[in-house]
């Protein structure tokens, strides 16, 4: 089996996730910048409630995983932490949390909150030391024992998901809404959220999203759902193409474009996708 993040599978970096997180502060994030057309201006996608349907955000984990760990089992990655060489210190847990991007500050502050003197507790100090560099500084050398000893704990579980859905999924899936897109078009959000932040800076999802408008226009505003897809993909290859580590298309190339090209707007399974070569299905 693949070990996570291994060269095979293009480790992903967070310079967006990092410009994000410096100004978000401490209130929860409400999504990025949402499109102000109603839904009554077009035609919204007519063919799921939506991504955040348990079925469908199952789905969702399970594809995002194939790219991310070359697996569809998501909930073993509790767990995963290593230091990746790409100058964002440890990255670990289900969503790629990074000591030098600021998540991984915030779930553990988070846990904390819900679990006082958790085993993660005692690193909070060093964690804020470290913020915004790949330093190790008070972390080592127990740290990831005690990262893979709290993921056992349900409560740290549950401050994974939650953290996930709060920095990442809720607001590609409200953005998706409010552009009148189905499932599939709120998971390709979902998944150039998680691999791009949603910053200031020219990869970010708000600038790929914006790219794509220049070229299309989604059905909250009478533009058709296939074409604006198609646009926002070729967005975010273009962004994927503007660093290194992302170079590898293929998580766009042969899965996203291949349930578009289908016209699965709405993820129904079976799915039959690659990513980096490799073959996956969900039945």
């Amino acid at each position: 089996m693949q070990t996570p993040h291994s060269p095979h599978t293009s480790p992903r970096t967070f310079t967006s996730r990092r410009t994000l997180l410096a100004f978000l502060g401490a209130a929860a994030v409400a999504g990025p910048l949402v499109a102000t057309g109603t839904a009554s201006a077009g035609q919204p996608s007519a063919t799921a409630a939506g991504l955040d349907d348990p079925a469908k955000k199952e789905i969702a984990m399970k594809l995002v995983c194939s790219a991310e760990n070359s697996s569809l089992d998501w909930k073993k990655y509790y767990r995963y932490i290593e230091d990746i060489d790409d100058g964002r210190g440890y990255t670990a847990g289900i969503i790629g949390f990074c000591s030098g991007t600021g998540d991984m500050l915030d779930l553990v502050e988070l846990y904390t909150r819900r679990k006082p003197g958790n085993v993660l507790a005692k690193y909070l100090p060093a964690l804020r030391r470290v913020d915004g560099t790949d330093s190790h500084d008070g972390l080592d050398p127990n740290y990831p024992r005690d990262w893979e000893r709290a993921a056992a704990d349900p409560a740290f579980q549950q401050a994974q998901n939650d953290e996930r859905d709060r920095v990442y999924f809720n607001p590609a899936v409200k953005q998706g809404k409010a552009d009148g897109i189905g499932v599939l078009g709120q998971f390709c959000y979902y998944d150039a959220i998680v691999m791009h932040g949603d910053g200031g800076d020219s990869t970010s999802f708000r600038n790929i999203r914006k790219r794509a408008l220049r070229s299309a226009t989604p059905p909250a505003q009478g533009g058709d759902e296939v074409a604006y897809l198609h646009a926002f993909l070729d967005a975010r290859v273009w962004a994927m193409k503007q660093e290194e580590a992302h170079e590898d298309t293929t998580r766009v190339d042969t899965a996203q474009r291949v349930f578009l090209n289908k016209r699965n707007l709405g993820l129904k399974t079976p799915l039959e996708w690659k990513v980096y070569g490799d073959s996956y299905r969900i039945g």
